[in-house]
């Protein structure tokens, strides 16, 4: 296992700046992941990690040795690729041990590495096929599997699961969270997908364009988010913002008092207001609420997730439990909860007191 420390780390292709002085941590034994729309970065700096891209400027420390000049070869990390990168004329033994033969590893611990990664990813019936035999889940595991047979000191998964369907996606994200605690082992994971930066990482850095915007763990991060981005990024359906303003009673929005957290902003400042869709409570249209009509339910069983326009003219959703008898063109009531989330005019988040 491995430390991992950055540190104004930045990456320009002539004259566009990809990353703007990153600083990072990770700890021995971590997952972290990085999480952002597409175009944040995010595969460029693992790609940097890797050594498979050169920095710009900045520093690059593995258990604090400085590694910019040292080849991905001799960096001592894994890459699994989106892509797999699997030899189609290999069977699964032979894209296991082409590395570690490469190297020069006696065969008696090649085959010993090869049997254990085999035995641990449950793909030892598979060894004699060749890739063009195998699903995709499959395929997936031995690209792991050839990972771990090189014991690295951090593993870097480059959106190892973004070509599995739906159902898969889901084990496989389980198998991975269980292999992490198997192996205890350094992980860095990037994803677009923010329900697996929330279901498998300790830490979770979230990128936006190039830059870090808040590293925490997946609660603080939902709990606490640094910003209306963050804020948005992270859970769903996502955050629903509405702007108001400081008054005498506490937020005036759109013309409805709501009670104010104890913060400090002088009357009249603007301010948006952020509320979970899972934290609404659905009531008559009355003073104090704001008026929403339907414009699509989805129904999914165990709850209904409700979208509408608000009176004040912006996009609402909620979450109702159930099965309720919604439809759209309904106009229903909607009261915000006593706890919101507030942002100031540069979408900072506001602390309260």
């Amino acid at each position: 296992m491995s430390n991992l420390a950055l540190h104004q780390v930045t990456k320009q292709f002539g004259s566009v700046k990809i990353l703007h002085g990153i600083d990072l941590d990770v700890r021995d034994g971590e997952f972290v992941v990085f999480v952002g729309p597409s175009g944040c970065g995010k595969s460029t700096l693992l790609r940097i990690i890797a050594g498979l891209e050169a920095s710009s400027s900045g520093e690059i420390r593995l258990d604090d040795r400085l590694v910019n000049d040292v080849s991905a070869a001799d960096r001592g990390l894994a890459m699994v690729f989106q892509s797999y990168a699997l030899y189609p004329h290999m069977t699964v033994k032979q894209n296991l041990a082409f590395g570690l033969e490469n190297s020069r590893m006696a065969k008696a611990e090649i085959e010993a590495r090869v049997m254990e990664a085999a035995r641990m990813l449950l793909i030892e019936p598979l060894l004699n096929r060749k890739p063009g035999q195998l699903s995709g889940g499959q395929r997936q595991r031995v690209a792991i599997g050839r990972a771990i047979v090189r014991r690295p000191g951090i593993f870097l998964l480059d959106e190892p699961l973004s070509n599995l369907d739906a159902e898969l996606r889901v084990v496989m994200r389980a198998e991975l969270a269980a292999l992490h605690k198997r192996l205890d082992a350094t992980m860095i994971y990037v994803t677009h997908d923010q329900t697996e930066a929330m279901t498998l990482a300790d830490r979770i850095v979230v990128l936006r364009d190039g830059r870090v915007e808040q590293v925490g763990t997946p609660l603080e991060l939902y709990n606490k988010p640094a910003n209306r981005f963050v804020a948005g990024f992270i859970g769903s359906p996502r955050m629903n913002f509405i702007d108001a303003q400081v008054s005498q009673s506490g937020l005036d929005v759109g013309g409805r008092s709501h009670a104010l957290p104890s913060i400090e902003l002088a009357l009249g400042t603007p301010v948006t207001v952020g509320v979970r869709p899972h934290e609404l409570d659905i009531t008559d249209v009355e003073d104090g609420t704001l008026a929403l009509e339907i414009t699509l339910v989805e129904q999914l069983g165990a709850e209904t997730v409700l979208h509408g326009k608000t009176h004040l003219g912006g996009m609402f959703t909620l979450t109702a439990p159930g099965q309720g008898r919604f439809a759209v063109g309904d106009r229903i009531g909607v009261a915000l909860p006593s706890q919101v989330h507030l942002f100031d005019a540069q979408g900072q988040a506001v602390a309260s007191h």
